[in-house]
């Protein structure tokens, strides 16, 4: 949630209008994570820095941004630091006076952007107007940052604070999950970058980058505050840019918006301080109990074309259209179809040991609960384990048991999901074996699991989650095949299951040519204020990733109702009016689905019938079927859900566009939630 991006020029004279353009276009690279209002700080001629923000989006703050930031568009900086910030409400309504950054006072000493929570700012404002501070602009929780920044700056005149013991003596009284972005007027040239729970990435294009390597030099200096801030110890790495050296560097909370400008990457982890100095160099500062610090500098995969649009008019038709590539590229290297084997290499020191284990846990939110919920049976019959799947937050609330002979598994698309996170804390205190399947390489999911999956699945920019939930989807049946692989009874189905993915893609192919078919179905639906979805058995999780989306990307109040629970209260809603599909397609459920279509139908309801192609039930020769029917090819039992929610997906993205919504940036949503 929120988007933070900075952009940082040494030796490198770049125009004011450069500036603003920079700092603008790497804010809409983090639209997709959802916000409701935009701002950037520039310096203006005197090396002052000016703060520019709207409610509204980012082609509101651009506008404003040739209206005024522009006024001396080609004043040229060879030394500066920009900062930029997408808000996502928290604390304080959306409003000009609540955008980031924010001010430490009217001359700007102290400027800050910030991702998280701040959750003792209560106490700290207090302390603060205590003390004197009682002009206050906003009602956020990250004002009191800059305040607290002013505060430690001025009032102790024994102590000459630099810009890095000063950002250290202001986190030390920090409590929650944050990302920011810290610069001053006193320290020109220079800023401070800290992250504890929210992501924060760093890329670097520099004259002495070599290849692939950045030579970081361990200085072993230790960095000790005064006595009233104990514990802080701090390892330092440094990269040293050479006299007359050319820099440019840029923060941003993912990737997506460093892409287009480097490939060169370091990944910041919990309690990082990154201090960039006035002639370009930078230092990272982490904890020293933690070992020695290593600076991996990482080359992106990634190409810009991966977050464009290709086309398409919306980025979420280009994901749905893309999942017959990436469910590939989720097996690519994993499955070898010949000898019939499945290995993945991020388990492969560990799958003994997740075999012995008492219980499989799997802790997920939203889509990737789903996930975990569609691969569940096929879990429990392949591994002969106890299988949980678990709400994050749920399972947080209930401080449930965990034990050190458990496995976890932690799944989120990007990998900072913040009860997620939370809950892998939870359960590495505990003991348990953890192990993360996520889509973002470098998140923190990635770096504090003892082992993994990544899905593949490339990048993913709309915020409702298409093909990284079948990627999911897929590499849990890969881990329920590789668990099931040692066991006799078991090789036939597995077999059939490995024929199957081969065949998928192709299957998949053939769903997304039935988009005419389902737009129209789409036209019926437009107008309806609710729609109920039916199935059970594999395609429980269908129905309610059906729902999901339809709530989240049409506004419609949809709800996935087992089958199996009509008669236990649904079935009072059911009557001609209300709007119906039922997930019909053939499995070991099937039977009980047609007792609910009975069931359904004797109450005068209309049901579309998601069934499975040429099923004699539905299909007879010379004989209509009473309900509009949706035929999906027909794939292996455990594989179906994969095949059915594409049509779900298609339905709610056509009846937001028919209901002339914003499909990739839903209202109150964000991408990566990291609050909780």
């Amino acid at each position: 949630m929120c988007g933070i991006f900075g952009y940082l020029n040494y030796g490198t004279p770049r125009s004011r209008k450069y500036l603003c353009e920079t700092l603008v276009d790497g804010l809409r690279r983090l639209e997709y994570r959802g916000y409701d209002s935009a701002g950037f700080a520039v310096d203006d001629i005197r090396g002052v820095p000016e703060i520019f923000k709207v409610k509204g989006n980012v082609a509101q703050l651009d506008k404003l941004s040739k209206e005024k930031a522009l006024s001396n568009p080609d004043q040229t900086f060879d030394n500066h630091v920009g900062i930029a910030h997408t808000r996502w409400s928290t604390h304080g309504e959306p409003a000009t006076r609540n955008s980031h950054p924010h001010s430490s006072d009217p001359k700007n000493q102290f400027i800050v952007v910030h991702n998280g929570i701040i959750s003792n700012y209560a106490s700290i404002k207090t302390f603060l107007i205590q003390k004197g501070y009682t002009e206050w602009t906003s009602e956020t929780d990250t004002e009191i940052i800059v305040k607290l920044a002013l505060y430690v700056y001025d009032t102790d005149p024994k102590v000459r604070y630099d810009l890095v013991r000063l950002t250290l003596k202001v986190v030390h009284h920090l409590e929650g999950a944050y990302a920011l972005i810290l610069k001053s007027s006193h320290f020109p040239g220079e800023a401070c970058a800290v992250r504890r729970s929210s992501p924060l990435v760093l890329g670097i294009k520099a004259d002495s980058l070599e290849s692939d390597v950045i030579r970081m030099i361990n200085t072993s200096r230790n960095l000790k505050l005064s006595t009233d801030t104990q514990g802080d110890h701090l390892s330092e790495g440094a990269f040293k840019l050479e006299p007359h050296a050319h820099a440019e560097y840029y923060l941003a909370s993912d990737v997506h918006a460093i892409v287009e400008h480097t490939k060169k990457v370091i990944y910041l982890e919990d309690e990082d301080i990154l201090h960039f100095n006035s002639s370009g160099s930078f230092a990272l500062f982490r904890n020293a109990t933690r070992g020695n610090p290593s600076f991996a500098i990482q080359t992106l995969e990634m190409e810009l074309n991966a977050i464009s649009k290709a086309g398409y008019p919306h980025y979420m038709l280009k994901e749905i259209h893309e999942q017959a590539e990436t469910i590939f590229n989720t097996m690519r290297g994993r499955i070898n179809f010949e000898t019939r084997e499945v290995c993945l290499g991020g388990l492969t020191n560990y799958i003994n040991s997740i075999r012995r284990c008492r219980r499989l846990v799997f802790l997920a939110c939203g889509t990737s609960y789903h996930s975990a919920l569609a691969v569940r049976q096929l879990l429990e019959e392949l591994s002969a384990l106890p299988v949980s799947v678990e709400l994050a937050s749920d399972f947080l609330d209930r401080e449930t048991p965990i034990f050190r002979d458990d496995t976890c598994f932690f799944i989120s698309q990007s990998g900072e999901t913040a009860d997620t996170l939370q809950a892998l804390q939870y359960c590495k205190e505990k003991g348990a074996l953890c192990v993360g399947i996520t889509n973002t390489v470098g998140s923190t999911i990635a770096r504090d699991t003892a082992c993994g999956v990544y899905l593949n699945a490339g990048a993913e920019i709309g915020v409702a989650s298409t093909k990284a939930y079948t990627s999911q989807i897929i590499a849990l049946t890969l881990l329920a095949l590789q668990l099931g692989s040692d066991r006799r009874s078991c090789l036939k189905r597995v077999e059939t299951i490995i024929e199957g993915l081969r065949c998928l893609p192709i299957l998949v192919r053939e769903t997304l040519s039935l988009e005419p078919m389902i737009k129209d179905i789409a036209k019926n639906y437009k107008d309806s204020k609710s729609l109920i979805l039916l199935g059970r058995g594999y395609q429980t999780a269908t129905i309610l990733e059906a729902a999901l989306k339809i709530k989240e990307i049409s506004y419609m109040h949809s709800e996935g109702i087992l089958a199996g629970e009509l008669k236990h209260g649904p079935l009072a809603l059911i009557d001609e009016f209300m709007p119906i599909i039922m997930v019909a397609t053939r499995d070991a459920s099937f039977s009980k689905v047609q007792n609910a279509i009975h069931q359904v139908t004797a109450r005068k309801g209309n049901p579309v019938l998601m069934v499975t192609k040429n099923d004699p039930a539905f299909f007879e020769k010379g004989q209509e079927s009473k309900f509009p029917l949706l035929p999906v090819p027909e794939t292996v039992d455990c594989l179906q859900a994969i095949v059915n929610i594409i049509p779900f997906q298609l339905l709610s993205y056509h009846i937001a566009v028919q209901r002339g919504f914003n499909v990739d940036q839903p209202r109150n949503l964000a991408k990566s939630v990291t609050v909780q």
